[in-house]
C-alpha cells in the first residue's frame, strides 16, 4: 500500500506516525514544502517573549524520527498538482527545481492553514510580519530587537499572547481589532473586560472597534498604521487576523465549505475514494450546533490525523466531533472556554439562556479561597448545554474539559447540577462550582 501525505505539522505528524505503526508494510512518502516539521506554533509567543529559551523544544518530531519508522520524508518539496481521481501527484523540489511524479493508493491531505492577509494598501512594506511557523517566529524576534513600538493586528489568542510578550520585553504595544472586545471569538464581554483592564494598566494601547485602512512607510519600512479612527506610529507590525485552509490544490475535486475547508465524514474520508484529510485544512463536526465548521486548533488536528490513519484500510474509529475547547493564560488571568459563547449562540439564531456564578472555588475557612467566574450557556428549551467559559486568578481551567464532555454527551443543566464530583477542602467545596452553576438554573425552575 502506497501512502502519500501532503503536509507535516500537527495532523500530518499524527497521521504519519499512526500509519507507520498500524501498517508496517505500507510505503509512506511525505511531502513538506518547509524546512522543518511538527512545529508547535502555539508556543511562538513563549519563544518571542524569551520564556522558551531553546526553540528545539517546540518540535516534537523530525525527518530522522520518521525515518526510524520507515517513512520517506521529502523536505522542501512542493506538491504542484494532485489528481485525486487518477491518484497521481506532481511535485517540485524547491532546492533544485527538479519536478517528479508519484502515485498513491491512499492520500492523506494535511496541508494545514495560512494566515489571512487582507489586501491593505502598503502591505508589502518591510517589517509587516506574519505569525504562523518557525521561520516567522525567528524573523519576529530578529525584527523586534530594533523596534521600540509594535502594533499587533488581531486580538485573538495569538495576538493577545504576543502583546503580553512584547510588553514584558519593554515594547510600546498597540493592539488593533475590528471587534469592540478582545478574544471575542472565545469569550463574552464580562470575561474579556478584566483582561482589557490589565492590558491598559500595563500600558498597552487598545484600539478596539477599529478597522485598518492602510500602512504607511519610510524608506520602504512600515512606520504607521492608519485605521478608520486613528493613526499609530510603529516600527513593527504583526498580523494575527486569522487563518484560512490551504486547499487550493483540491478545489473542484473535493467537497468543501465556502471558505475552502475540506468536508470530511466521521472517518476523515473526503468525497473522493481513498483520499483522507485532517487538521486545519478541514471542516470539523461542531457538536454545539451539529454543523460542520472551520475550527483550526492543534487539538482537533492531532485527533483528526490519528483517526485518518486508523481508517485507511477500513472504517474503524469515528470522530466524536469537537467543542472547540481552548484556554489561555494572560498575566494572572487563567481563562478557558468550550462551545458557544452567549453572543455566538444568539448570532446563530439560537434560543439560549445562561447561568453565571462567581464563587470561592474552595471553602472560605481555607487560608486562600480565590474566586472563580463560570458561565454556562444552554438551550432555553430542554437546557442542553452548548457552551461554557471560566476565569480565575489561579489555574482552574481543567474544569472546562469536563464541560466540554458535557456538551459532547448532550448533558443538560439539571444533570450537571447533581453529577458526582469528589470533595476535599484543598480542592473544592461539597458542591463543586460545576454543580453550583447547574443548581442555579435548577432553582429557577
Amino acid at each position: 500500500m502506497k501512502v502519500a501525505v501532503i503536509g507535516c505539522t500537527h495532523a500530518g505528524t499524527a497521521a504519519i506516525v499512526q500509519t507507520a505503526k498500524r501498517y508496517p508494510e505500507a510505503q509512506i512518502t511525505v511531502y513538506e514544502r518547509n524546512d522543518n516539521i511538527s512545529f508547535l506554533s502555539c508556543g511562538i509567543a513563549l519563544y518571542v517573549g524569551g520564556v522558551v529559551k531553546d526553540p528545539q523544544g517546540l518540535f516534537y518530531s523530525s525527518p530522522n524520527q520518521l525515518a526510524d519508522l520507515g517513512v520517506v520524508t521529502k523536505m522542501r518539496h512542493d506538491v504542484l498538482d494532485a489528481d485525486t481521481a487518477n491518484k497521481t501527484l506532481r511535485v517540485r523540489n524547491l532546492e533544485t527545481g527538479e519536478e517528479l511524479e508519484d502515485t498513491f493508493d491512499k492520500l492523506i491531505i494535511t496541508t494545514g492553514s495560512w494566515p489571512v492577509v487582507p489586501p491593505f494598501e502598503g502591505i508589502d512594506l518591510d517589517n509587516i510580519m506574519l505569525c504562523k511557523n518557525y521561520n516567522h517566529s525567528n524573523a519576529i524576534i530578529e525584527k523586534a530587537q530594533d523596534a521600540r513600538r509594535v502594533v499587533v493586528i488581531g486580538a485573538g489568542y495569538i495576538g493577545i499572547e504576543l502583546v503580553e510578550a512584547f510588553e514584558e520585553n519593554g515594547k510600546e504595544v498597540t493592539l488593533i481589532d475590528m471587534s469592540d472586545q478582545v478574544m471575542s471569538k472565545y469569550l463574552d464581554a464580562e470575561f474579556t473586560a478584566p483582561v482589557e483592564e490589565t492590558l491598559r494598566a500595563k500600558g498597552v494601547r487598545l484600539a478596539l472597534g477599529e478597522t485598518v485602512a492602510r500602512f504607511e512607510g519610510t524608506d520602504g519600512r512600515v512606520s504607521k498604521v492608519v485605521t478608520n479612527q486613528g493613526e499609530y506610529e510603529t516600527e513593527l507590525v504583526i498580523l494575527c487576523i486569522g487563518f484560512k485552509p490551504s486547499t487550493e490544490l483540491f478545489r473542484g475535486q473535493l467537497d468543501m465549505l465556502d471558505n475552502g475547508a475540506i468536508v470530511v465524514d466521521e472517518y476523515m474520508r473526503t468525497s473522493q475514494p481513498d483520499v483522507f484529510a485532517a487538521g486545519d485544512c478541514c471542516a470539523v463536526q461542531y457538536n454545539p450546533t451539529g454543523q460542520a465548521a472551520y475550527i483550526p486548533l492543534a487539538t482537533n488536528a492531532v485527533r483528526m490525523g490519528t483517526i485518518a490513519a486508523c481508517n485507511l484500510v477500513e472504517p474503524r474509529i469515528r470522530s466524536l466531533g469537537t467543542q472547540g475547547t481552548s484556554g489561555i493564560k494572560i498575566y494572572d488571568h487563567h481563562i478557558a472556554s468550550t462551545g458557544l459563547t452567549e453572543q455566538a449562540a444568539l448570532a446563530a439564531g439560537m434560543n439560549v439562556k445562561v447561568s453565571t456564578i462567581t464563587d470561592s472555588y474552595r471553602p472560605e475557612f481555607m487560608p486562600t479561597h480565590e474566586e472563580v467566574m463560570l458561565k454556562v450557556v444552554c438551550e432555553a428549551d430542554g437546557e442542553r448545554i452548548v457552551g461554557a467559559q471560566l476565569a480565575s486568578k489561579i489555574d482552574l481551567t481543567a474544569a472546562v474539559n469536563t464541560l466540554s464532555l458535557c456538551i459532547q454527551n448532550k448533558m443538560t443543566m439539571d444533570g450537571l447540577a447533581v453529577v458526582d464530583f469528589f470533595f476535599q477542602p484543598h480542592f473544592n467545596k461539597p458542591w463543586n462550582f460545576l454543580n453550583t452553576v447547574g443548581l442555579q438554573t435548577l432553582a429557577r425552575v
